[in-house]
């Protein structure tokens, strides 16, 4: 083959990749046509974007999507033909939006005659109270239209371009305006969206609802809106709520009562608890209920808008995370990611036995097999991070059953590392695609231009990189920790540790180069040679372990240095790279969740104050957000700006970007299980004072954990 047309993750499979089939390089921001003030909800599954009056206009990105398909495509509220002001619009939580609005100016109708209060959240459905007062001196009469329409698309069309499908929706509408009914069916896959309206609409004119109202001075009229959404026959259906409900502070519905079941924090720095709290309220919505052999979990969809799904490498991480918030969440995502574990050698879903998938998706595109994601498994970290998260997992319960019953996919997933990751027999786990769907890049840094050489150069594959290998270290010694424990195998453990030993150091003779003050390569690419870039992967590397003490702190220099470190946190590639962009996003951004790998990976090799940096400068970021970290936010210096540049098209929230806050408290605290203790080193930040966990979870009771600087304690809950 010529050498010009070797596969690369930018061009996986150039010998028989149809560019019609291949993955798209056209993805659409959101929000374009939305504006910068756009408004979501979300639960689960199920979210909801607006523009600020919380309309949707048609052609736009946003709309109402479930499980992967868009069933609200228009939703345009007008008064006598023309759109309504804002006046103030925003999110109440995490599900639930207000919008108060007014009138134009119009025929007969005086500017700001009319207040509209439009109430919105999501939940088995989404929910919408329309509401108007009238502010006139005489009676005025109005037509209060709500424009509808559904084009079914599926999720990947929505980033992309989305196929007509208006000749196949069918239509049945009831005359009394009570409600509109799309339905549409293609092979295998059906859809429905019901709009029900109460009170009706006085008429329907197409796919629109219309009210003819008289408005007395000073009155009052509303009306409410349902759309039911249909969910799948593992997920349990979100708790029925009214509006009632939703807007009170002090509702009680199963989300609540997990928000509230969680840990307490106390702290004498006030950002700190904002940033805690709304941490907490973005997981409880990003939350997914499932029903697993008869026993309810929780587990966490990915982010907002585009990843509202099971993905294996964020879950995961997630789970790992928040482990110190509750072990359900990590309980959740092993048992529903085994309960998908590889176990066919399928080339279009990127699937072997054992391994652990990517990314599950049931939109159109996927049920009748465009696209391989029912799941997709082209990942080649997600299994060594199930083994890793089943092992911490039992570090913080003591939970025997679970990792002997989880045994076979433990084995499996080992086996998968040895017999399928490793594909030339190197010692090295690396990958390449065998789909004409698949991904390039099969490592966190899973855009096309992820993974690069120092010189902007795209690799050929196949691709080891060097997080993947640290991966791999710390899973071989974590199942030897459970070898030597739950599962009994004290052989298994001897041989795994001795496998780690090797790898840590093969690693560290070929991956390690001198050049620039010494630093670890990105990967090897497919001719075995160095992929020189300098990029935050080295801090997994410390998370992991797999760094000798000795190198340690010239890791630790160059994290810190300011090509790496912005102000804001650590970069994903290093300023001195040809492909360096700091809105480019694996090439220069800062990610929140890999700066709380790299934080945890300093403070283990006793790098608190480099920790501590990190985890402060993303605690003053998270103040210019809301107290929300975003996906990733753009890797201009701090010196650029006085708040960071956002990143055009980050998720918000994000599953590990908001898990990130609680592993930054747990590096601070040095929290870590000890054989059925909680045991705390801390290391505070003078600036954030005292701090204190009340009711945290591990080992089946409830800790109490205190720190001041360097002074703290750990003790059972009263």
């Amino acid at each position: 083959m010529d050498a010009a047309r070797r596969p690369t993750p930018a061009d996986p499979m150039p010998a028989s990749m149809p560019r019609d089939l291949a993955p798209s390089e056209v993805v659409r921001n959101l929000p374009p046509e939305l504006g910068p003030d756009a408004v979501a909800v979300l639960e689960g599954r199920s979210f909801m974007v607006s523009d600020v009056v919380g309309d949707v206009p048609p052609g736009s990105i946003g709309g109402l999507v479930h499980d992967d398909t868009r069933f609200l495509n228009r939703w345009q509220l007008t008064v006598d033909g023309v759109n309504l002001l804002a006046l103030r619009a925003g999110p109440v939580d995490a599900y639930s939006a207000a919008f108060f609005l007014t009138n134009a100016e119009l025929p007969g109708l005086p500017a700001n005659s009319l207040g509209v209060r439009r109430q919105r959240f999501v939940g088995g459905g989404m929910h919408e109270r329309i509401e108007l007062q009238c502010f006139t001196r005489e009676a005025v009469t109005v037509e209060l239209r709500l424009a509808v329409g559904t084009d079914f698309a599926d999720l990947f069309e929505i980033k992309e371009q989305v196929r007509d499908r208006r000749a196949q929706i069918e239509r049945d509408h009831a005359m009394d305006g009570s409600l509109l009914v799309f339905g549409y069916r293609n092979g295998a896959f059906e859809a429905r969206t019901e709009v029900r309206a109460d009170p009706p609409a006085d008429r329907v004119d197409g796919d629109d609802l219309i009210w003819n109202l008289r408005l007395e001075p000073c009155a009052h009229w509303s009306c409410e809106i349902s759309i039911p959404l249909k969910h799948g026959p593992y997920e349990i259906t979100p708790a029925h709520r009214h509006f009632g409900e939703v807007f009170d502070e002090q509702r009680d519905d199963p989300a609540a009562r997990w928000q509230r079941a969680r840990p307490t924090l106390e702290t004498d720095f006030d950002l700190l608890g904002d940033i805690y709290q709304q941490s907490v309220a973005d997981l409880v919505a990003l939350r997914i209920d499932k029903r697993i052999a008869g026993e309810e979990v929780v587990l966490l969809a990915a982010g907002l808008p585009w990843y509202l799904t099971v993905f294996g490498r964020d879950t995961l991480i997630t789970g790992y995370q928040t482990i110190g918030l509750g072990s359900d969440l990590a309980r959740g995502a092993l048992l529903v990611l085994a309960l998908h574990q590889g176990k066919a050698y399928d080339d279009f879903r990127d699937e072997e036995p054992g391994k652990i998938f990517h990314e599950y998706r049931s939109g159109e595109l996927t049920q009748i097999g465009h696209k391989p994601h029912n799941p997709y498994y082209g990942a080649a970290d997600t299994t060594q991070l199930w083994l890793i998260l089943l092992d911490e997992y039992w570090r913080w319960t003591g939970d025997d059953e679970l990792v002997r019953r989880l045994s076979d996919n433990a084995y499996a997933a080992l086996d998968w590392i040895d017999r399928y990751g490793d594909l030339d027999g190197d010692g090295y786990v690396e990958y390449a695609t065998r789909s004409v769907q698949g991904l390039g890049n099969h490592c966190w840094r899973d855009s096309w231009d992820g993974v690069q050489y120092a010189n902007g150069v795209i690799p050929p594959l196949p691709i080891a990189t060097c997080e993947i290998q640290g991966y791999t270290y710390d899973a071989k010694l974590r199942l030897a920790e459970l070898a030597d424990g739950p599962l009994g195998d004290p052989g298994l453990a001897r041989r795994l540790r001795a496998e780690a030993g090797d790898l840590r150091e093969r690693f560290n003779r070929d991956f390690w180069l001198t050049d620039r003050g010494g630093y670890y390569a990105l990967g090897l690419d497919g001719d075995k040679r160095p992929i020189d870039a300098m990029t935050s992967n080295m801090g997994h590397l410390l998370w992991s372990g797999i760094v000798p003490e000795e190198r340690a702190r010239t890791v630790a220099d160059q994290l810190m240095s300011d090509r790496f470190f912005s102000g804001w946190g650590v970069r994903t590639t290093a300023t001195s790279e040809a492909g360096y962009n700091p809105i480019g996003y694996h090439m220069g951004t800062v990610w929140p969740h890999d700066n709380s790998l790299v934080a945890y990976g300093l403070a283990r090799y006793g790098f608190r104050s480099e920790a501590n940096r990190i985890i402060m400068a993303m605690v003053e970021a998270a103040k210019s957000s809301n107290f929300r970290l975003p996906e990733a936010f753009s890797g201009y210096d701090r010196s650029f700006g006085r708040v960071p540049v956002p990143y055009p098209t980050a998720c918000d929230p994000q599953a590990w970007a908001s898990g990130a806050p609680l592993l930054f408290l747990r590096t601070m605290l040095g929290l870590e299980p000890r054989q059925g203790r909680l045991v705390v080193d801390a290391a505070l930040p003078p600036e954030l004072g005292r701090i204190a966990l009340r009711q945290l979870g591990a080992f089946g009771q409830r800790w109490d954990v205190e720190a001041t600087g360097t002074q703290s304690s750990v003790r059972l809950s009263h």
